[in-house]
């Protein structure tokens, strides 16, 4: 954690310095390193502005509180950014996680073959790793899947049976089924 002060007609000394240390180590709970924090202390006309830009490695966070005395706007401008520090991780998490969900159904992995090891014949030649996630849908779920799709095949498992189909498109513009017995 890095924080650096800067302070603009505002007489900034040692105390203010480690009081916002201290308050700003209850945010770095909620956010993961490395973590940028930039504190900007100002004086004006009306009052003390404590303005707060935190830069972590998901998300850039900046909240800006305005009171009569420093230590308040330095309070209340922690509580906030501890406040957008939570939702800024619950964000994170919920993104990992439907990925999670989505990416981890099951997955089989393809493999590259070198054309040595398939065998001594003309023609073409398997040159692209892909990794297919299998989603459990319905057979009128996977065709509106394959329609918008740039890919030729579907792999899935129907909703219906439970098992590992592929729905592909023919040549002839409509879509055919493999369901293979286990």
């Amino acid at each position: 954690m890095n924080i650096e002060f800067q302070s603009r007609n505002f007489e900034l000394d040692d105390d203010i310095r480690s009081y916002a240390h201290r308050k700003l180590e209850k945010v770095t709970r909620f956010l993961e390193e490395p973590i940028e924090i930039r504190v900007t202390l100002q004086g004006t006309k009306h009052g003390q502005v404590a303005d707060l830009h935190v830069a972590h490695r998901h998300d850039v966070l900046q909240v800006a509180e305005e009171t009569e005395e420093m230590r308040d706007a330095i309070n209340l401008a922690v509580d906030k950014m501890q406040t957008l520090a939570r939702r800024s991780r619950k964000k994170f998490q919920g993104r990992r996680r439907r990925a999670d969900r989505r990416n981890g159904a099951h997955v089989w992995p393809l493999e590259v073959v070198e054309r040595d090891s398939v065998g001594e014949r003309e023609g073409p030649r398997i040159i692209e790793t892909t990794e297919l996630t299998i989603k459990p849908m319905s057979l009128e779920e996977a065709a509106l899947d394959l329609d918008g799709s740039e890919h030729q095949f579907l792999v899935f498992r129907n909703a219906a049976n439970d098992r590992v189909s592929v729905l592909y498109k023919r040549s002839d513009s409509n879509y055919g089924l493999i369901s293979p017995e286990l």
